[in-house]
């Protein structure tokens, strides 16, 4: 099933025989009854791209992700946030919250609910190292948004849960889906279109082995600089490439074919040849990846991180151990591998406190 945005507060399906059903509105109502004072959820990593599909494919990877506990706090003013720790990877962060994804989230999902009531303190552990290439400021997003709509009774959906999350990372990263969507629905998603804003989930099977092998060296790749660096134009040649790459990584996923997966993710011709030299060693580290079995290696996101693919994770173990050592042999930079599978959840609520 297809997910059409027209408004924040007004949403359209598109079925798989093209019909649409009603949209999906929500009551406003500025007294809700809650049960919690207190929520913490957790929102995956996110490998975003993946090769030809640059800004409309992506999905979300198992084990690794932020944390962002929120509580009902009579010191702050009703209908807004404040956050008051941030821990982890997130030292540098803005505590401002309209400079913070997590706090730009969770006053988006409170504009949604209308909530003016209470106001609520945000506590946020970073998992993710900032500019890493795995969705940092997405994670942090979908974990603030989820923690928001399950504080007021899970009122809103996750189509509207994305829609918060994507006006966070518009103000943060730019425009783009590619994070913020597997990060709140798990899985692998297709962005079939930005305007409106629709979104596909592609269901990798679940009998199939598929392990991503992740390698973040000690190097930070920020999102706008890495931007920065794309063409404005390309080839007709280069444009049908990636297209039919982009295709066959499609059907590997809908198909379960972790090799194929591989061979489309790393073929891209447009982004990757001009991200690439950027991150030292990156094109080493690859070819380190390919000879060590994988099936596939691309950047992650803007990067720095490499991402490889595999069917097996004691191989992945080693796939990783030959990125690392090809990092510092290429690069001059120390590195950390892990070895992931799939995230089919997303972002989930992990404990609360009743009222």
């Amino acid at each position: 099933m297809a997910i059409t945005f027209q408004s924040p507060m007004k949403l359209s399906f598109i079925t798989s025989n093209g019909f649409s059903n009603p949209p999906s509105l929500y009551p406003i109502n500025t007294h809700f009854s809650f049960g919690f004072n207190l929520s913490s959820s957790f929102a995956p990593a996110t490998v975003a791209n993946l090769g030809p599909g640059f800004d409309f494919l992506g999905c979300a990877v198992d084990g690794v992700g932020d944390f962002v506990t929120l509580r009902v706090d009579p010191n702050v003013k009703a209908g807004e946030v404040s956050i008051s720790d941030i821990s982890g990877a997130g030292n540098r962060l803005s505590k401002d919250p309209l400079s913070n994804c997590a706090g730009i989230a969770a006053i988006s999902v409170m504009k949604m609910l209308n909530i003016q009531s209470v106001g609520l303190s945000i506590s946020l552990e970073k998992g993710l190292p900032l500019g890493s290439g795995l969705g940092s400021s997405a994670a942090s997003a979908a974990a603030a948004a989820v923690a928001v709509n399950e504080i007021f009774g899970r009122k809103l959906s996750v189509d509207d849960l994305v829609l918060a999350g994507l006006e966070s990372e518009t103000k943060v990263s730019g425009y783009h889906a590619d994070n913020i969507a597997p990060s709140i629905m798990g899985g692998f998603v297709l962005i079939r279109s930005y305007d409106p804003l629709e979104l596909i989930p592609l269901k990798f099977p679940f009998e199939k082995d598929l392990f991503f092998v992740l390698v973040n060296p000690e190097f930070e790749a920020p999102t706008k600089k890495m931007r920065a660096v794309l063409p404005s134009e390309v080839t007709m040649s280069h444009h049908i490439w990636n297209c039919s790459q982009a295709g066959a990584l499609v059907a590997a996923i809908l198909q379960g074919d972790s090799r194929g997966l591989g061979k489309a993710l790393s073929s891209d011709k447009i982004v990757e040849p001009r991200r690439g030299p950027l991150i030292p060693g990156m094109e080493g580290v690859k070819k380190a990846a390919l000879k060590a079995g994988a099936f596939g290696c691309t950047i992650s996101g803007a990067g720095p991180t490499l991402v490889a693919v595999t069917d097996d994770e004691e191989r992945g173990r080693e796939i990783g151990e030959r990125m690392v050592e090809a990092f510092m042999k290429e690069g001059n930079l120390k590195a950390l591998a892990m070895v992931k599978k799939l995230d089919r959840v997303g972002a989930r609520l992990v404990s609360s406190n009743s009222r």
